[in-house]
């Protein structure tokens, strides 16, 4: 890959000058047209070191108009996102719809500098290519255009520049070339491996050559005016299909229905369990701030299942300095600017506190599914980004905890007939919650689909017989004492 790349014919100062006006001009407009649509614009800058990225980003800001514009240079972690699963300082940093986000160091930086450090092996770089294609691709069915730059200097080329920065004492040379220009053939054999790995569809590579500086910021621009242009002019390669052809329904055995809705508790044993639950919910919760261990704790069920009861015994079990619950209704006008899980992923805990999440990032393949609010594409494949992103969170030592409450149909009429009859009760009901219950046939295909496709080895559905509040509340504090008590032990 790297043998064919053009390293650089020689464009004078003078020839690019002549054409840099146009240049400017064009992506100018293009960014115009840009922030008319509902697409992202995620522009990578990646490559060998000392071929010069930063005077390209710098250059990039000043051909687009910065105020539509977001730069994010991911460097060195800190330690708040040290704290959080790595993917969440890219997630919170990805530009909204209409915007044009230019990433320098980016997801691609440290899985090849540690593949090199620690000559793994081959295989040890799938999972993060799968990662790696799964995350860029969410964001183009999301509607977002990717456009992968990568600037290829050569070997020589590289040495000549650090000796002349030494000799002319510039300083124009990053630390990071003089560092990693001894291992230039190591760098070279997998950032190829992983280039070849991740060059895909409408995600692809730009290789520019780098050696001659100016040729190297005219092939930019070119290749970014035909990229802009291609992806405005051609919506029937956008990721947004018209009207997706129905799929069959798809039946699954339902998880449901082998929940026990006839357990209860007697109110004596409720209220001596309680307490010694809520104790040692308290000295884990401590335990697990101690040992730097977060949790996330995802409440789901029908209306009335008692999600708030439930949420409202748990956190009283712990100290209210260790937890955040968040609610999440219908999505602002911010998070609908971007990927559905942008605002979830912003939430997620730091490392030795928790977070309870009334509602979820489940509200796509449930209530968007049902109301119509997202396309049948859309939720089909939300499925897979759902287990992708938990994925992540268990295996950054998250412990998380899903729990569907469940109630049948008697049960939930019960409820919305004592709410309307009892005054402080009656702000709990509403006629959306009456018409959800017409639905109740096909919010069960639902969520007996959800709990089928994402009740996964690392990141299990707990089904909550919810007839009895008090049985159910029990159920989940000794739910999360038992997770907790295996993370910190």
């Amino acid at each position: 890959m790297f043998d064919a790349v053009d390293l650089g014919e020689e464009v004078t100062k003078g020839d690019f000058e002549q054409e840099e006006p146009q240049l400017h001009s064009q992506l100018l407009e293009l960014q115009r047209r840009i922030g008319a649509t509902s697409s992202a614009v995620v522009i990578v800058i990646a490559g060998v070191e000392g071929a010069g990225k930063g005077e390209v980003v710098n250059l990039l800001m000043k051909w687009f108009d910065a105020r539509g514009v977001e730069t994010n240079a991911f460097w060195d972690e800190s330690d708040e996102e040290r704290e959080r699963p790595r993917y969440w300082r890219f997630w919170r940093a990805l530009p909204g719809r209409g915007r044009i986000g230019i990433v320098f160091g980016s997801w691609y930086t440290q899985p090849i500098i540690d593949h090199v450090e620690q000559e793994d092996a081959p295989q040890a770089l799938e999972p993060e290519i799968r990662r790696i294609n799964n995350f860029e691709q969410a964001l183009h069915d999301d509607g977002a255009l990717i456009i992968k730059l990568w600037f290829h200097l050569s070997k020589k080329e590289q040495k000549h520049r650090i000796k002349s920065d030494r000799k002319d004492r510039k300083g124009n040379v990053s630390p990071l070339a003089k560092k990693y220009s001894k291992h230039y053939d190591d760098f070279a054999r997998v950032c190829e491996r992983v280039l070849r790995l991740t060059d895909r569809g409408a995600c692809r590579w730009y290789l520019v050559g780098a050696d001659n500086r100016h040729h190297r910021n005219r092939l930019v621009g070119r290749t970014l005016v035909s990229a802009l242009e291609g992806f405005l002019n051609h919506p029937a390669d956008s990721p947004e299909p018209s009207t997706p052809d129905p799929a069959p329904p798809v039946y699954y055995n339902s998880a449901l229905e082998a929940v026990d809705l006839s357990s209860t508790i007697t109110d004596d044993a409720y209220d001596e369990q309680l307490d010694e639950l809520q104790h040692e919910i308290y000295q884990l919760a401590w335990r697990a701030h101690e040992r730097d261990v977060s949790m996330a704790a995802v409440f789901e069920g029908w209306d009335a299942a008692g999600k708030g009861g439930a949420i409202r015994r748990f956190i009283q079990g712990m100290d209210a300095r260790l937890y955040q619950v968040k609610q999440f209704a219908a999505p602002t006008d911010e998070e609908r600017a971007h990927h559905y899980l942008w605002r979830f992923w912003r939430q997620l805990p730091r490392a030795g506190y928790s977070t309870i999440y009334d509602r979820s990032w489940y509200g796509r393949v449930l209530v968007e599914r049902v109301e119509g609010f997202a396309r049948p594409d859309q939720w089909r494949r939300a499925y897979g980004e759902i287990n992708g992103f938990e994925e992540q969170l268990v295996e950054h030592g998250v412990v998380l905890l899903k729990f569907w409450l469940h109630i049948d149909p008697d049960e939930q009429l019960r409820r919305f007939q004592e709410r309307e009859a009892t005054p402080w009760k009656r702000h709990k009901i509403t006629e959306e919650d009456w018409r959800n219950r017409e639905r109740w046939d096909d919010y069960r295909q639902a969520v007996d689909e959800m709990i089928a496709r994402t009740s996964t080895v690392y990141a299990p559905w707990t089904l909550v017989a919810g007839n009895d509040k008090h049985f159910a509340r029990i159920e989940v504090l000794k739910t999360a004492r038992d997770a907790l008590k295996k993370a910190v032990s």
